[in-house]
């Protein structure tokens, strides 16, 4: 063994796997940085003085006598108010063509907030998507996915919360990216004149897929410096988690370890929490949202990881294809923002409660009109009326290309209420009935 100032080298390895290496060594820290043979690599587990390092590129060509040198420290990310406007890689190394960042070092993956230092969540985070604010408000400070199939275009709602989304700082935070997901965010922040409030970390498809273990880590350094040390409101983005459950599996199997429901590690609770779980909002007005997406294929809800993110987060919101308006709707059957009470008729006005209530059951009673109508059952009239009221308020509320403010929301949902029924059917307290509804 050889040594260099805050660095420890070794030149023999104990065992190499599809994706990690161990060796012997002393002064090592759990999630230490390497370079194996050039690679970079971090120390995953430690038993006695036995070191194993996941290598992020894999093992290929890698030999017993492979240079292992040792960095000292855990990943970290240089914070300053120069990050705004760029693209990083994993690593929080440029990617943008721009100059390396000067700044504060700060470790990345740390403890999330203790909770005598949050505030309870009460501002409005309008996204301009009437799925989401009429029915499932979002509140700052706040934890929420996006569930959808794979082939659904979440991409691009998320890049339209980004636009629309009053934050001071957005965080994207990207794994298992295609280029062409990557450009278009790029493209879509920069021709809106507001690249200069985005924060991008991105793990593209032609990058190794145990890299986007890092990129969480790395957008939540982030976010928590401007939160933090700049009181400033913050959106992180992350897309797509489930490929990141998919790289923390890879390690897991490639480790031996014994796998859990799904092919998933056990420890897929405690991995996605430390992750949500950085949302918070501060007393001083500073504040960390965490909206992801979580890829669901086939539509099953009950695999490990949407039923793990369940437990965790405060709502979800889930896209589905309408088949009768040929539009991806945010399905309100399905969805649910746990904390939208806090804000709804304080921070929107005053009839938001209501008609979100009369809303969604009149198109629950459509969604019985319908399974009705399939299995050959005769329609009443009311039953005509509510696919017909369905369809108008898919279109026009829940498909996710609406993007209009929270009053005109209500005052679409109020047209379509008179258009397609009497007021006793609607049902909202005759005090905001004499102010919404229109004199016939």
């Amino acid at each position: 063994m050889a040594t260099t100032a805050f660095q420890k080298v070794y030149t023999k390895l104990t065992q190499v796997t599809k994706a990690t290496c161990t060796v012997k060594a002393s002064g090592v820290g759990y999630e230490e940085l390497a370079t194996v043979s050039g690679r970079l690599a971090q120390v995953v587990k430690i038993i006695d003085d036995s070191v194993t390092l996941q290598i992020f590129s894999g093992t290929e060509g890698i030999g017993t006598d492979a240079e292992i040198v040792f960095f000292g420290k855990p990943p970290t990310l240089k914070v300053g108010d120069d990050l705004a406007g760029r693209f990083f890689n994993a690593y929080g190394e440029p990617i943008d063509g721009g100059p390396q960042i000067e700044g504060k070092e700060v470790e990345i993956g740390g403890p999330s907030v203790n909770p005598v230092r949050r505030e309870d969540p009460s501002e409005l985070i309008a996204t301009g998507i009437a799925g989401i604010d009429l029915n499932n408000t979002l509140v700052t400070g706040q934890k929420i996915p996006f569930f959808a199939d794979p082939d659904q275009p979440y991409n691009q709602v998320m890049a339209t919360v980004a636009l629309r989304t009053p934050a001071d700082k957005i965080i994207l935070g990207g794994m298992g990216l295609s280029n062409d997901d990557y450009l278009y965010y790029k493209n879509t922040f920069e021709n809106a004149g507001m690249i200069d409030k985005i924060i991008s970390f991105v793990n593209t498809t032609d990058d190794p897929p145990v890299e986007r273990l890092l990129v969480p880590d790395m957008a939540l350094a982030a976010a928590e410096y401007y939160a933090i040390e700049k009181d400033e409101k913050v959106l992180v983005l992350l897309t797509d988690l489930t490929l990141y459950c998919d790289a923390l599996s890879i390690v897991s199997n490639r480790m031996d370890q014994i796998p859990s429901k799904d092919s998933m590690p056990g420890s897929l609770y405690s991995d996605l929490a430390k992750i949500y779980e950085k949302a918070v909002q501060f007393p001083s007005g500073g504040s960390i949202t965490i909206i992801a997406v979580t890829t669901i294929s086939g539509g099953d809800i009950t695999h490990a990881i949407p039923d793990n993110t369940g437990y965790i987060t405060e709502g979800n919101l889930y896209l589905r294809r309408d088949t009768d308006i040929g539009k991806v709707v945010i399905d309100p059957a399905r969805s649910l923002s746990r904390l939208k009470t806090k804000v709804m008729g304080k921070k929107t006005r005053a009839d938001h409660p209501r008609v979100m209530e009369a809303s969604v059951r009149l198109n629950a009673d459509a969604a019985r009109a319908k399974t009705k109508l399939e299995n050959g059952f005769e329609l009443s009239d009311y039953d005509e009326r509510t696919l017909k009221f369905a369809y108008d308020y898919a279109m026009q509320i829940l498909a996710i290309d609406v993007n209009i403010d929270t009053d005109e929301m209500l005052d679409i949902t109020w047209d379509l209420f008179q258009k397609y029924f009497t007021r006793e059917e609607v049902a909202i307290r005759d005090d905001f009935m004499q102010i919404h509804w229109k004199k016939e």
